[in-house]
């Protein structure tokens, strides 16, 4: 089943300003980042896709098994050997932090070492992609580096996060 339009784009513009005599002097600042993906599974190709809207309970973790038990939009078991592009993005209305990575046993430790967690506050994302030419992308490692663990941070509350993840097969 091919992709189409798979993109990852992110971008930030801030613009610093200050009163003078005669006017206003402005200072603009930007950044931006586009990924656009054809079909497949070489440098700038993707085949794979998993997006989901989950809750943990207060407290709870789950190890998200890249090669083999998450399922696409169809019901297919997907099974990714690299991560093109993954973005993570906590809910708003969350008390407690969502946290990504450290994963007891085969972590998948490509994207942020093997006892490294990123922390994502209420409302807050992360969104991280290979550039273009990049064939290896974030390796996934089937039954020894495919777990990304999530965690709620606290156990008062439940936490929901948004979490899209494009990859390659090969």
């Amino acid at each position: 089943m091919p992709l189409s339009g798979t993109m990852l784009a992110v971008s930030a513009f801030a613009e610093l300003t200050t009163a003078l005599d005669l006017g206003v002097a402005r200072a603009p600042h930007s950044l931006s980042r586009r990924l656009e993906l054809a079909s497949g599974t070489g440098a700038g190709k993707a085949d794979k896709v998993f997006s989901d809207r989950r809750t943990l309970a207060a407290s709870a973790s789950e190890d998200l098994d890249l090669t083999g038990t998450l399922v696409d939009a169809f019901g297919a078991t997907i099974s990714m050997a690299r991560v093109k592009g993954i973005i993570v993005a906590a809910a708003a209305g969350n008390t407690n932090n969502v946290v990504l990575g450290n994963a007891t046993s085969n972590a998948w430790a490509t994207l942020l070492g093997a006892t490294h967690t990123l922390t994502l506050r209420p409302g807050a994302f992360v969104a991280v992609g290979t550039g273009a030419a990049d064939a290896t992308g974030y390796a996934v490692t089937a039954g020894t580096g495919d777990l990304l663990k999530v965690a709620n941070s606290g156990g008062s509350t439940s936490v929901t996060y948004d979490i899209h993840i494009i990859g390659a097969s090969a």
